[in-house]
């Protein structure tokens, strides 16, 4: 490793600030392989473009190089932010790996000394660098950052998608579903693996988490002049106090082609949560491999105003059926159970749209057709203001640091204000999943219904309580158990659903290998563009192309809302028309 000038040296100890000057502490010498960077080193400071909260200081943050990039490393507590001890720091190795140890750890941007140890070793893998790091201290770790540097300014790209030029802004992305954040200026943009990619030029850097399990993973890109400054951070379990963290390996590959880069990533994916191929995955149905469309049917929005009734539903599945074979239609049937979001979790047939005998009717005439019935179910968040909260309110979620995460940033009344009424819920909790298990079992044994479909991760959160996830994947086994013939579909996708459910609301490409997917209730119905009982309103409705995109796994949407069957008939049959052109079963 090439020792850093005497010049250099002074140069950066002298932007370091207090904390390289405690008394005591051991000055470093040129030649030894930790080179004393601070958060402001190489990038712009101030931001020339959008940004991100951020210390207004020098705060230490001591590195080793290996393969062309330099890592540094950061420790927070749930009380405070610390680094390492450049003072107490030492690096061994070669051309191919490194080791570090730091005995001793710094808070109050290095004007104060704190007991810990952080090791890490460095790797390097064919193209790729690899970083295992484990941190220890006296209190419970919140999370751990590597802060890599030498990665050069370029497009970026989140979970294998189209790169995009960020130019000077900084970036955040967290996983899953922004890592817990929803909305507001200092919140992560959402992504479904753990995977970042840099295009620059012909040359591709991916950086990803090579984690077994789904944690929160915050990637932060920092822009300078040459390149970026990335934070790669691992976010502990929030309901375990752990004082010792092993973080889950981090790699940096190179390729030279986008899809190369991210091949590695959906491998391990594969292997870490034994994903079942779509041909052959047993919790797929045979009808769903058929099914050439699915239809939105829209009911009740949030203030109670009725797109369809059940009677105007199964009116609507009459006339569909004189287009396309019933039996390759998937019948989703949105906001059947009520006001939208306020009655939740009640998930009963609702008096004004035909009760229980009307909804009966509606599934058991729709089946008779041909039609498979699907309903939605929230398993994301209930209403607090209802009586039933009371059953399992001790599933409410709690953020990592102990805050409440409410569902309080919809306007759904249009007052030009938040509601309050709703909170996300843990499906971890015993309570709240035997509640959603109870419901959803009680409406397949009372109507016989085909599907289900799970709101699970509108609301994910790394909390206090417990693992959402695997509280996920106990309702899917429970329910399959029970009712192995009923399909379990979710909406939006992270990667390790992938293993229990075979069907999504939202398209991933990646995803295609293993399920398949529908357009978002959000899509625009034909004509206005009515979003139905989602919270966006209106969109825009393409009369040319039909509001469809031809995509590998991509099932044909049709979205029906209160004007849809009386209006805009023409461009309904227009769709079935593409739909049975494009066909379905296996692609």
């Amino acid at each position: 490793m090439d020792p850093i000038s005497r010049r250099d040296w002074l140069r950066t100890m002298g932007a370091a600030g207090a904390g390289a000057l405690l008394p005591g502490a051991t000055i470093l010498h040129p030649g030894t392989a930790i080179l004393p960077l601070t958060s402001t080193s190489e990038v712009f400071v101030p931001p020339r473009g959008r940004a991100f909260q951020k210390f207004s200081f020098d705060f230490p943050e001591p590195s080793v190089e290996l393969a062309g990039l330099r890592f540094g490393f950061l420790v927070f507590t749930r009380e405070n932010a610390y680094a390492l001890d450049a003072s107490a720091m030492t690096a061994e190795g070669s051309a191919d790996a490194l080791s570090l140890i730091a005995t001793r750890l710094l808070g109050a941007g290095g004007q104060e000394r704190a007991a810990g140890r952080v090791s890490a070793r460095l790797r390097r893998d064919g193209d790729a660098t690899l970083c295992d790091v484990t941190a220890e201290m006296d209190q419970p770790i919140k999370a751990v950052t590597t802060v890599v540097r030498g990665v050069p300014r370029g497009k970026l790209s989140s979970s294998g998608g189209a790169p995009f030029d960020p130019h000077d802004d900084e970036v955040l992305w967290g996983y899953p579903f922004g890592g817990g954040d929803l909305f507001g200026d200092n919140t992560a943009w959402g992504m479904g693996t753990p995977l970042t990619v840099v295009q620059a030029g012909d040359q591709f850097i991916a950086l990803s988490s090579l984690d077994d399990r789904v944690r929160t993973k915050r990637f932060y890109f920092q822009p300078g002049e040459q390149g970026y400054r990335v934070e790669l951070v691992h976010e502990v379990e929030g309901w375990l106090d752990r004082r010792s963290v092993q973080v889950p390996t981090w790699r940096l590959g190179r390729a030279t082609s986008l899809d190369g880069a991210v091949a590695p990533h959906y491998a391990h994916l594969e292997r870490a949560y034994h994903f079942p191929r779509w041909e052959t995955r047993t919790d797929v149905p045979e009808w769903l491999r058929r099914t050439q469309l699915v239809v939105t049917l829209h009911g009740m929005h949030f203030t109670g105003y009725i797109f369809n009734d059940y009677a105007r539903m199964l009116d609507i599945l009459r006339w569909i059926a004189t287009q396309i074979p019933a039996s390759g239609v998937l019948a989703f049937i949105s906001a059947w159970d009520g006001r939208y979001y306020w009655d939740y979790p009640t998930y009963q047939a609702a008096p004004r749209m035909g009760g229980e005998a009307g909804f009966k009717r509606l599934v058991q005439e729709g089946q008779r057709l041909g039609f498979r019935i699907m309903p939605m179910f929230g398993a994301n968040a209930s209403n607090r203001k209802l009586a039933n909260f009371a059953n399992f309110a001790d599933g409410a979620t709690a953020r990592i640091d102990g805050d409440p995460f409410n569902l309080n940033w919809v306007d759904w009344d249009n007052d030009r204000h938040q509601e309050g009424f709703g909170v996300y819920m843990n499906l971890g909790v015993d309570s709240w999943r035997r509640w959603l298990t109870a419901r959803i079992a009680d409406v397949i044994d009372r109507y016989g219904v085909d599907a289900y479909f799970l709101d699970i991760i509108g609301g994910w959160v790394n909390n206090t309580k417990a693992d959402m996830h695997e509280g996920a994947r106990a309702l899917i086994s429970e329910l399959r158990t029970r009712y192995p013939r009923v399909l379990a579909c979710g909406e939006f996708l992270y990667d390790a659903l992938l293993e229990f459910i075979p069907l999504y609301h939202v398209y991933s490409p990646h995803g295609v290998p293993y399920a398949r997917f529908f357009s978002h209730l959000s899509h625009p119905a034909p004509g206005r563009g009515s979003s139905g009982v989602h919270e966006s309103g209106f969109n825009k409705w393409d009369p040319a192309t039909l509001s469809l995109t031809k995509r590998e796994g991509l099932i044909p949407t049709l979205n029906v809302v209160d004007d849809t069957f009386t209006k805009y008939r023409d461009q309904m049959a227009g769709v079935i028309a593409q739909a049975k052109a494009w066909g379905g079963g296996p692609p």
